[in-house]
């Protein structure tokens, strides 16, 4: 009667939790679509020079649209949570993967892999519409349905072939190690983790694009002077063939210690002047010598810790597995439902993890303006908001709960302050 008190209690927590966190969602999703559409019909006066009235208003409705494609993928998200949970989804692939006989582990990892491939698969017609109708509708898909299917092969063989043993290896020491074993798999995650990110550029990310480097002249020779004189040293400038999937531009740094390169998709450099992408990388050195990278990785490991200890707790609570319809109290099972639930009692770090995040970017568009011109970095931006079709207008809530950079207006004006 115990357990089926706290059972019953945690089923109506979850439930007002999924309940509160989607209603947010949704709430904040209407709140932009709103904003956006009120403002559609007049540029913003920060930008009435620099922006033509049909390239906003080609933002705006773009913006409206992935919207309404993401409040109706919430919605499949929800249905898809709760037939997996409460509906008993998990107990049933569990159930089935105990009748072949296996071992525990391979019955553990092929009902994890079902389920992995299941999500996989329910996410496809989403990515679809948002390839193939609104990016194609504003101009910017550059992909195939060869190209799109190649790269979610690429994706699912780099889950089962590097994903999978990982999976084994946490569910061994979770099986074997005893109570601590959440403290020696967060460490080995977190090893495994640094690993992936320093292959990333050399291993990984060729599967996907390719990059070359980038040839000898003024531009190069622009760059090699900044990062001399930002004391930044990289394994190379490359240009990535983003071209072939999408007309969006972009440029990051990717990599860690010595493997770290500097990647201008061919777009950007297409689309900006020298002094512009002098500008925009001057930015990008600034994340690293803020040591936002650094600061980031130390809030990730911290947040994966407490994860990891509160699983620790949760996977000995009969009440956790029983209130969320899981009949199956297996590690692996506690691992997966804990995957899926998480998010929805979290919901209020997301406007925390924005708000440090638009402030690293602040510190690094005030690097960049220290070491590159300010003007610069403002008319790429410009160019760059204007292409990618970024409203001007987000919804100031919105944008506080969701945004990771700064809305165009503030930042814009921040940078003319450095002027």
């Amino acid at each position: 009667m115990f357990n089926q008190t706290h059972m019953n209690t945690f089923t109506v927590i979850f439930l007002i939790a999924l309940v509160i966190s989607y209603s947010i969602q949704f709430w904040l999703s209407m709140r932009q679509k709103s904003f956006v559409l009120r403002h559609r019909e007049a540029v913003p006066d920060a930008f009435k020079d620099t922006v033509a009235l049909d390239a906003h208003q080609k933002a705006a409705d773009y913006t409206v649209e992935k919207g309404k494609l993401g409040d109706i993928d919430s919605i499949i998200s929800i249905i898809f949570l709760l037939i997996l949970t409460l509906g008993g989804g998990i107990s049933l692939v569990f159930e089935f993967w105990s009748t072949f006989g296996l071992s525990p582990m391979y019955t553990d990892l092929g009902a994890v892999a079902s389920l992995i491939l299941l999500m996989t698969v329910l996410e496809i017609p989403s990515s679809l519409y948002q390839t193939f109708v609104i990016e194609e509708k504003y101009g910017f898909n550059k992909s195939t349905i060869a190209q799109f299917f190649k790269d979610q092969i690429i994706s699912l063989s780099l889950v089962i072939a590097i994903g999978m043993p990982v999976l084994a290896l946490i569910l061994w020491i979770m099986d074997s190690i005893g109570t601590l074993w959440w403290l020696y798999a967060w460490a080995i995650l977190m090893g495994i983790s640094l690993l992936m990110s320093w292959l990333f550029p050399t291993v990984i990310a060729p599967l996907f694009n390719k990059f070359t480097p980038m040839e000898e002249g003024s531009l190069k020779d622009r760059i090699q002077s900044l990062l001399s004189r930002c004391g930044f040293n990289s394994n190379g400038i490359f240009i990535m063939d983003g071209s072939k999937r999408s007309g969006h531009g972009n440029a990051y740094f990717t990599g860690l210690g010595n493997n770290k390169r500097i990647v201008f998709f061919d777009t950007l450099i297409d689309s900006l002047d020298e002094e512009e992408l002098e500008a925009v990388l001057a930015h990008e050195l600034g994340h690293f010598k803020c040591k936002h990278v650094l600061k980031m990785l130390a809030a990730s490991s911290v947040m994966t810790l407490l994860s990891f200890a509160i699983l620790g707790w949760l996977i000995t609570q009969d009440w956790f597995f029983s209130g969320l319809g899981v009949e199956t109290h297996s590690n692996a099972a506690a691992l997966l439902l804990f995957t899926l639930v998480s998010p929805v009692f979290t919901i209020f770090m997301q406007p925390i993890s924005a708000y440090f995040q638009r402030k690293f970017e602040f510190e690094a568009d005030d690097f960049a303006s220290n070491n590159a011109k300010a003007s610069k970095m403002i008319s790429g931006l410009v160019k760059l908001y204007e292409e990618n079709a970024s409203t001007l207008t987000p919804d100031p809530l919105y944008s506080a709960f969701h945004y990771s950079h700064p809305p165009a207006a503030i930042r814009i004006a921040h940078l003319e302050s450095k002027m």
